[in-house]
């Protein structure tokens, strides 16, 4: 679930403010369900501006607690983003839920030489029914916990290592079990810096995959933040498949779930000609049938070929409805080719550049729309209640040198209960 202030109307009243409405809303909702903090495995905290981020900490904990999450505070990650300009106030926050209160966290708070110490009241990685959610990590040096010298090539091959000392504490790799991949980096990076965090993530990571026990590669994708904690100008957040036994060879050969339904022929007619775009825009990983992550991205020449010819292909509302349209599809038959139903998903978010100059809720609903087109072939397909999130972001893409106009991050398991599952948007009302 998530939650933000929405109303064009009202003048924010600040982070602090914003901050508060916005989890109280969230915890209202945990209780409305019968849950709690204790049930929230990961959150997603993004804020307007990097500079508040210790006010933003204090908001927290008065939410958060050690004593509220006894088994572990959740673990977080925390980027600035242009909320405001596409209309969210000053604060979001996402959670990732969980029915069971079961899970197993890493909680490094003093300093060490083995991996930094958390910068905020969050926990390093929480695992929960064999995958692994893993804390935000940047490119410090655990002794000193300031940030890596030698600019954004160091500070990636720092943050890899530290990624790799938490997965070690739960007796797995990055190298082996990683099914995905999200690269956060700071927006004032030029081009040969994008360049060098690309290649440098290749060299370091991607040349040095264990794949003797099988899988395809995890998935990559990187989002632009107006900025990092610390100032950082790069950070990793790892998701890992680790199973309670070793048997890989067994989940390579375990097909799960059931295959959706076939869509209406208006919906194949109409997206007859993204097909033959997939491969150009999708990136996926599947392990035995029991999870599944992909990446999909819209960049300017895909959205050339699928937009209306009139007209700039960044704005009017009927583009941006093609657009979401081709996203939804393009997830739908992710699903439905590794044999996932809509249940599965845990995570589903649309990343979009504000350089399409509209507002959230606008990219939210043509999005709604594509999947209530898709929901009158799938009777079981919630369309009631949203489960994915829109963020706004200075550009996300499957390559760091691309400025996409939209990408979408999927992650479904048919091993996981946890979903992250947004809440409306809400307004305010001033006192």
């Amino acid at each position: 679930m998530s939650c933000w202030i929405q109303d064009p109307s009202r003048a924010s009243e600040g982070l602090k403010a914003d901050l508060i409405a916005v989890l109280s809303r969230i915890e209202n909702q945990l209780k409305e369900e019968g849950l709690g903090w204790v049930n929230v495995l990961y959150v997603h905290l993004y804020i307007s501006s990097m500079k508040e981020f210790g006010l933003a900490n204090e908001v927290y904990v008065s939410f958060i607690t050690e004593k509220k999450c006894y088994l572990g505070v959740p673990s977080r990650s925390t980027i600035e983003l242009p909320l405001v300009q596409a209309g969210l106030g000053k604060a979001y926050v996402e959670v990732l839920v969980s029915n069971e209160v079961v899970k197993r966290v890493l909680h490094v708070q003093s300093i060490s030489c083995w991996a930094p110490s958390c910068i905020g009241p969050y926990s390093q990685a929480t695992l929960y029914e064999d995958i692994l959610y893993m804390a935000g990590q940047l490119g410090l040096d655990p002794p000193t916990m300031k940030l890596c010298l030698g600019g954004p090539r160091a500070e990636l091959e720092l943050a890899l290592q530290n990624s790799e000392a938490v997965a070690n504490a739960f007796s797995c790799s990055i190298y082996i079990s990683a099914i995905h991949f999200l690269v956060y980096c700071s927006a004032q990076l030029t081009s040969s810096e994008k360049e060098e965090i690309e290649q440098t993530l290749k060299s370091s990571y991607i040349t040095r995959l264990d794949r003797s026990k099988g899988g395809s590669y995890p998935t990559v994708l990187y989002v632009f933040a107006s900025d990092l904690p610390k100032g950082a100008r790069v950070e990793v957040k790892p998701i890992l498949y680790v199973p309670s036994t070793d048997d890989w060879v067994a989940a390579e050969e375990t097909e799960t779930g059931v295959p959706l339904p076939a869509p209406s022929k208006t919906w194949t007619d109409c997206t007859a000609p993204y097909s033959a775009l997939r491969d150009s825009c999708c990136q996926v990983h599947t392990t035995g049938g029991r999870i599944c992550s992909a990446v999909v991205s819209i960049t300017d020449d895909i959205a050339s070929k699928i937009c209306s010819a009139a007209g700039q292909l960044h704005h009017g509302e009927e583009n941006l409805k093609i657009m979401a349209r081709f996203c939804a599809f393009q997830i739908a038959k992710t699903l439905a080719d590794n044999r996932f139903s809509w249940d599965s998903v845990t995570m589903l978010r649309l990343y979009y550049s504000v350089d399409l100059a509209v507002a959230a809720d606008a990219v939210s609903g043509a999005f709604s729309e594509a999947l209530a087109e898709l929901a009158q072939d799938n009777p079981s397909m919630r369309t009631d209640v949203p489960f994915y999130n829109v963020v706004p972001v200075a550009g996300a893409g499957r390559s760091a040198c691309a400025n996409d106009i939209m990408a979408c991050e999927l992650l479904a398991s048919n091993v996981s209960s946890a979903k992250s599952i947004p809440a409306e948007p809400f307004a305010v009302t001033p006192a």
